[in-house]
């Protein structure tokens, strides 16, 4: 699907999840991903006013929710889950939402974690924005931060 690139402002990248949310954001050039939060979800209303306040406050013009595929590249329940979430997130927040392929994120993210001598309980904090810092970084890195438009997995 071809589009327009977003106005000048951030990607935010994110690794949906159940309970928590991992949250990296871009520099406003689109050539660096940064860890930002780990958000804890608290409800629809409560998750609205938080990504909208997010977008609002970080210059949000494109979220990035990863999508976690089989090794094979078929989709799963999970990346289902996802879908819904990033049509959710765009209808809330009124900032598109493109897809990236996350599959091994969580691994990697992990590796790095225990790599860097953290406990377990260290790396639980970390793992989920760390995930979407490795999402979000693919997805510049795919060409979305030379103002490309359209790397992500299509809708």
């Amino acid at each position: 699907m071809s589009r327009p690139p977003p106005a000048a402002g951030r990607v935010a990248g994110i690794d949906f999840g159940d309970v928590r949310i991992g949250i990296a954001i871009s520099d406003t050039d689109r050539r660096i991903a940064s860890p930002l939060e780990n958000y804890t979800r608290r409800g629809a209303e409560q998750d609205a006013q938080h990504f909208r306040r997010l977008a609002a406050e970080q210059e949000v013009v494109l979220f990035v929710v990863g999508l976690p595929l089989h090794m094979d590249g078929r989709e799963s329940e999970k990346s289902l889950q996802a879908r819904r979430f990033g049509g959710w997130l765009a209808e809330a927040t009124g900032v598109p939402v493109e897809y990236y392929d996350e599959r091994l994120t969580s691994h990697e993210a992990e590796r790095l974690l225990i790599d860097a001598k953290l406990t377990h309980k260290r790396r639980k904090r970390r793992i989920d924005m760390l995930a979407a810092q490795i999402i979000l970084r693919g997805y510049l890195e795919s060409g979305a931060g030379d103002g490309g438009w359209g790397a992500g997995i299509d809708v």
